[in-house]
């Protein structure tokens, strides 16, 4: 079992070790951490440093295939044409696509997502519609055949249990979560935004989108709407 976790400079941490540390607990796992060029990535913390291990051309049939996302870089992953030309390939063949946080956007971005139900982090939900996708805003983990999507960051580790859960059954997922001792109690109750005050909704907002703000954007955002108006003349015209 081959599982791909993509990496890509400024992803966001917990969404690619929160599920490799449920993953890997699978017996026959070959965990790679993909990218471009074997290197170190930094994650969007600018201060955690990761390493993908194996490139994009080294891993060409995955069994799984997971898309973390990133507070800061994810438009500029979006306009990677490497990494969604890759994604488009392996989905082909994959057994299971999976994405955490917005890292849905890639898969969007990618051609992924045209048709399906998704979910993503909340300050993402909107955008899944510009790549065809349906947002279920309120659903934490969403299943469309082989394409399966979680919500926001912490989300990744729900995720994988699932996955495990439908891959090996019941009992491999509950002594996973033993493993991990996965048994969360937060000493708050404020982790979506139906449960969040209005007060701590706009603070939480208001710094979602400040860190959001990256220059690599004015670059990457009209690069990522230029290929979606040529793929859907192509589409059109029947290229």
């Amino acid at each position: 079992m081959q599982i791909a976790i993509v990496l890509y400079q400024g992803v966001t941490a917990l969404d690619a070790i929160g599920p490799y540390e449920v993953l890997h607990h699978i017996h026959e796992a070959d965990i790679r951490f993909v990218s471009g060029r074997v290197e170190p990535v930094v994650a969007d913390s600018g201060v955690l440093v990761m390493g993908a291990t194996h490139t994009y051309d080294e891993t060409l049939s995955p069994d799984i295939v997971l898309v973390p996302g990133s507070s800061a870089d994810t438009t500029t992953a979006m306009a990677d044409k490497q990494l969604t030309a890759w994604l488009r390939q392996v989905h082909k063949t994959t057994q299971l696509t999976l994405s955490v946080c917005s890292g849905a956007l890639i898969l969007g971005a990618a051609g992924i997502l045209e048709e399906c139900p998704a979910t993503t982090h909340w300050i993402a939900q909107n955008f899944l519609t510009k790549f065809g996708a349906k947002p279920r805003k309120t659903e934490r983990i969403v299943q469309s055949g082989k394409i399966i999507t979680g919500a926001g960051v912490s989300a990744g580790i729900d995720l994988s249990l699932f996955v495990v859960k439908e891959l090996y059954g019941q009992e491999r997922a509950e002594i996973i979560q033993l493993l991990i001792e996965y048994d969360p109690t937060p000493p708050v109750n404020s982790g979506h935004p139906d449960k969040a005050s209005e007060v701590v909704y706009r603070i939480a907002k208001e710094e979602m989108l400040e860190a959001a703000r990256n220059p690599r954007n004015m670059v990457s955002v009209p690069k990522i709407l230029w290929q979606k108006t040529l793929t859907d003349i192509r589409q059109k015209v029947g290229v």
